[in-house]
């Protein structure tokens, strides 16, 4: 089975319309299992296909820390019907970028969530139009807040795009809510936090996100503020939002791996 899940899984592509193009061929393979379980294990609750581990590119058992989580996982092979179709199981790919690329080594993920905290999209306001400015105002203004009041973290705002270095003691106090990845639980919930803030472009709204401030769908619209101002005057682009929804389904794995493990 190693081969099998090794060619499904391993390099997906993570741009969406290179992940569209390649599952476009047909290379996906039949359906070859009558049921997918879950069953607690040595590395936590393992995923089964009709008894058997399944196992991610790596070789490592394919397995949650806790039970939801890894049923959740287990309900993606089972919605699969006639073909395994890796695009349409992004807690599934979550899981094995969590097992074999975080729980090894969270120390690289951790300073990539903390590169965002000096350029976070929410600092970054636009000089005009005023409908744009009210808009980003309403969605990111309640985290800058959050992130001062509940993380203790004060930044500064600017308008336009030029590079506003960002206070040490801000950027301390926001790195402390970044999990270290000490156990299988804060490794998972470190993966789940670095997904999220590279498709939103946010270590705050990821944060919001962990802690529960934030919903999937509320993080999303924040991360999107500029996007949609553009698109309400300029007209929807189908192939963006093709891209979006696949993004999208990206984050709410995440999302999902966070509300399992608060």
């Amino acid at each position: 089975m190693r081969d099998l899940f090794e060619e499904m899984f391993e390099n997906q592509p993570l741009d969406p319309t290179e992940a569209a193009r390649r599952n476009m061929r047909p290379s996906l393979r039949s359906r070859f299992y009558q049921a997918a379980t879950v069953t607690e294990g040595a590395a936590g609750f393992d995923v089964l296909l009709d008894g058997r581990p399944v196992r991610t590119p790596a070789r490592h058992p394919l397995a949650a820390p806790v039970r939801p989580l890894a049923e959740a996982i287990a309900a993606e092979w089972g919605d699969q019907e006639k073909v395994i179709d890796p695009a349409a199981m992004p807690l599934t790919r979550l899981a094995n970028s969590i097992i074999d690329g975080v729980v090894p080594s969270p120390g690289p993920v951790a300073a990539e969530i903390e590169k965002y905290l000096g350029t976070d999209l929410l600092f970054y306001r636009a000089a005009n139009p005023e409908g744009l400015r009210a808009r980003q105002a309403e969605h990111w203004d309640p985290i800058v807040a959050w992130a001062a009041d509940t993380l203790g973290a004060r930044f500064v705002l600017a308008e336009g795009i030029i590079h506003v270095e960002q206070p040490q003691h801000a950027i301390a106090a926001a790195r402390g809510a970044i999990p270290a990845g000490a156990n299988a639980e804060e490794a998972w919930r470190l993966g789940a936090l670095n997904t999220a803030t590279s498709l939103t472009g946010s270590a705050l709204l990821a944060l919001a996100l962990a802690a529960g401030r934030l919903s999937a769908d509320e993080a999303w619209a924040a991360a999107h503020v500029d996007e949609d101002w553009n698109m309400s005057f300029w007209g929807r682009d189908e192939i963006v939002l093709q891209s979006r929804a696949y993004r999208f389904a990206e984050l709410r794995a995440a999302a999902t791996v966070l509300d399992s493990l608060r």
